[in-house]
């Protein structure tokens, strides 16, 4: 498959264009010319040195990832950019990213995987920038406690099984929003949507006094564990388009 045809897919799938005003990521091809052909497809959730490296050692022609190198533009290459950059270009590998687009999709993104892995049902957008969403909302299945909430989020895959709970909520969790990674700003908008649970990856000092006064139920379940749905689910996409693929696994812990 030719790469500009991957890229095509790939935007027109995740809506690529629609979250370009809202995005600080430039959200797309990255790092390549369009002109070459795919055959191996490597995903991480960063596009850092070390997931570089992998995708180059699996013989991936293009790396996708969810965490990009240009934000907001690169003003100069040098230092890690220049690094990074580098080894792309030295191993012959293309870097296509999805941030926003990623998130929000409400099939393939991460909150959707998140969503999917706890069991919420009647699931819908959530949390808009932009007008276009980032996050789901939904109800879960079984109502369940907090705490096993947390216990569930522990199990994330390459989570760190350390979730935080802030335990503020009803004891019985049954309405959830999830907005994945950097997501406790959007706890007022939890609150207005009258959901009881705020599902994110990391949060701010300021989240604990918020989430006790607002009566909601904070869980953080880690930065990486939450946002490796999607780039998964992208895989899966070029696997079906008859594509060899690589997941290229770099936990943070954090």
């Amino acid at each position: 498959m030719e790469l500009s045809e991957l890229v095509a897919r790939y935007d027109e799938t995740l809506r690529t264009e629609a979250y370009a005003d809202v995005d600080a990521s430039a959200n797309g091809l990255q790092v390549d010319s369009d002109a070459r052909e795919v055959d191996h497809v490597a995903v991480a959730v960063d596009a850092a040195a070390a997931t570089i490296d992998e995708a180059a050692t699996a013989g991936a022609d293009v790396l996708v990832t969810h965490h990009g190198l240009s934000w907001g533009g690169i003003e100069r290459v040098t230092g890690r950019a220049y690094d990074r950059i580098a080894r792309l270009v030295d191993a012959d590998v293309a870097l296509y990213v999805s941030h926003l687009p990623l998130d929000g999709h409400q099939q393939l993104g991460n909150a959707a995987g998140v969503a999917e892995f706890l069991d919420v049902r009647e699931r819908e957008p959530f949390a808009t920038m932009g007008g276009e969403p980032i996050g789901q909302r939904g109800t879960l299945s079984t109502p369940k406690s907090a705490q096993r909430l947390k216990e569930e989020l522990d199990e994330l895959p390459q989570g760190a099984g350390e979730t935080r709970l802030l335990p503020f909520g009803p004891e019985e969790a049954s309405e959830v929003a999830i907005v994945t990674g950097s997501g406790v700003d959007f706890l007022d908008d939890a609150l207005a949507a009258g959901v009881d649970t705020l599902v994110t990856g990391e949060g701010k000092q300021q989240v604990y006094h918020q989430a006790r006064e607002s009566g909601v139920n904070v869980l953080l379940a880690g930065h990486y564990a939450t946002e490796t749905f999607g780039v998964r689910a992208l895989a899966a996409l070029a696997d079906d388009w008859g594509l060899e693929t690589t997941y290229v696994e770099h936990p943070t812990g954090l």
